[in-house]
């Protein structure tokens, strides 16, 4: 008990000098164990999992290895050589990193479904000389069965085309077109031995279908190439358009002639198919979306694209665009007009010079054929020829509005003069030059109002393209009509050939009063 009491008993606790004199001090209390220790003492009280050791591991040397399934896939952050200068500012690529870039395969892609476009569409220009042979149909008729039917549908679905572009995005808006047209196509031969109605009918689809094909185009070179690059990419995306001319002009009588008049229709419409199981698989509709982008070519398109979130992704709060605003302003009318123009020329070209050297010069089929199709090669080249032009001129300080006008009023002016020197061609040699020249300045319209389209509205560049491709419809219409009336009742194409060239200059006068390379306000 007294020991107790003895432990129990309060205590005085040395004095500073106390301790100095000698008096031991009385022990610290012992520290609080840390969190770090705590958890510590935990971890190796527990079993260590061999496989957690191994996780660990491969979390160090493989850091990617381990990242969550649900994070979005990465980019590559390796820049290719010589993409930055030496203050480390990016710069423009060289034309290796261009035509390796994953931008440069989009537009490739989309110049092989225009290819397919026109080929589809050409492939009845040359098919019917021995159709009308065989049904006896009139010149007129024939302007029905291949141009003006496919016109008729081709009327209003790039307007309804271009609205579901700027809504869903090209990539599906493109691939459902070409499926579309390729089953018209592929189908044709069926609907030839079924009826005349059922003929026209595949004509009338595949015009509906292929609306869609220039919008979408335009939509995906707005999101995946700087303003820098566009007239450029339209001039890759357009050439291999005029090389499906080329193409079916010159792959259908060899074709016809081994396979029947129908074997063109078959293969082609094949060949759609093929394109969009490969189209679904490679293609997104921007570049943000693709997997195999780099990092650096997504910084080099985003940092260089228009400032506007209208154009960095599909809308998805409004169907219906502003009709009315759109009309309201002088640009858009400029657009129209201009695209009127170049359709008048472009399909009364496609569909009558075939038949214009069969009758005026006597060459047979074959020949008539490769007569033809040589001006859209050049289409091709010069197209492509006035994209790099239309770049440099902008890099190098001319205004966009300038440019615009000088590489339109070229698309204009160079064939009205072009056809002019037709008229007066003797040989079908100096007539095939004439029409070479008058078609390749044409594609000088490409890095005109085709590119105009995505700089006055952006946000509304799908539908804009729409409207303005009715209205080259409807002149196409009259055009490819017109003719096979005017050549029947004046027995010559000369006089419709000099209609054809003072409009060219009428248009390129209303082009240079009204176009415009700056953003329009729409509000």
């Amino acid at each position: 008990m007294a020991s107790l009491v003895h432990h129990f008993a309060p205590r005085t606790l040395p004095s500073p000098s106390s301790s100095l004199s000698g008096e031991l001090r009385p022990p610290l209390p012992t520290l609080a164990p840390s969190r770090f220790a705590q958890s510590s003492s935990r971890r190796s009280s527990q079993p260590r999992h061999p496989w957690r050791s191994r996780r660990d591991q491969l979390r160090l040397r493989f850091p990617s290895l381990l990242r969550p399934l649900s994070s979005p896939p990465r980019v590559s952050s390796k820049p290719a050589a010589g993409s930055f200068d030496s203050d480390g500012e990016m710069k423009n690529p060289s034309f290796v990193e261009f035509v390796t870039s994953e931008r440069v395969k989009v537009v490739a892609m989309l110049g092989l479904a225009l290819a397919l476009c026109n080929a589809d569409r050409v492939v009845m220009s040359v098919a019917i000389v021995p159709l009308s042979r065989a049904h006896g149909w009139t010149q007129s008729f024939a302007g029905i069965v291949q141009q003006s039917s496919f016109l008729w549908g081709y009327l209003l679905s790039p307007i309804i085309g271009g609205a579901l572009v700027d809504y869903y995005g090209g990539k599906l808006v493109m691939a459902c077109g070409v499926t579309l047209w390729s089953m018209a196509t592929f189908l044709t031969p069926w609907a030839a031995e079924t009826s005349l109605w059922a003929l026209l009918a595949m004509r009338v689809l595949l015009g509906v279908a292929e609306g869609v094909a220039l919008p979408s185009m335009n939509n995906m070179v707005l999101r995946w190439f700087p303003p820098t690059e566009r007239s450029r990419a339209v001039g890759i995306a357009m050439a291999g358009f005029q090389l499906g001319s080329a193409i079916g002009l010159l792959l259908s009588p060899i074709i016809m002639s081994r396979a029947g008049p129908f074997g063109p229709f078959v293969i082609f419409g094949l060949f759609g198919f093929l394109w969009v199981l490969v189209w679904l698989s490679v293609a997104s509709s921007t570049p943000h979306k693709h997997s195999q982008i780099s990092q650096y070519e997504l910084n080099y398109i985003t940092s260089q694209t228009l400032a506007s979130p209208l154009i960095e992704e599909p809308k998805k709060s409004k169907v219906i665009p502003p009709f009315r605003k759109l009309l309201s302003k002088w640009p858009t009318w400029a657009l129209m007009s201009a695209n009127a123009m170049h359709s008048w020329g472009y399909f009364v070209i496609l569909s009558w010079m075939p038949v214009y050297f069969n009758t005026i010069y006597r060459v047979n089929l074959r020949e008539a054929a490769w007569f033809s199709a040589l001006p859209w090669v050049m289409m091709a080249v010069l197209g492509y020829v006035a994209g790099v032009g239309s770049d440099m001129l902008i890099k190098y300080g001319t205004s966009v509005t300038a440019t615009r006008k000088i590489m339109q009023s070229i698309g204009f002016v160079g064939p009205a003069i072009a056809l002019l020197g037709l008229n007066a061609a003797r040989s079908p040699l100096a007539a095939s030059a004439w029409l070479t020249t008058a078609v390749g300045l044409s594609s000088f319209s490409h890095s005109g109002f085709l590119v105009n389209l995505q700089e006055i509205a952006p946000q509304y560049a799908g539908v804009l393209h729409g409207m303005s491709n009715t209205a080259g419809t409807l002149a196409a219409i009259l055009g490819t009509v017109g003719a096979g009336f005017f050549v029947e009742r004046m027995g010559s194409f000369r006089g419709f050939l000099m209609l054809t060239s003072f409009l060219y200059f009428i248009s390129a006068l209303f082009w240079n009063l009204f176009a415009t390379g700056e953003r329009v306000d729409f509000k």
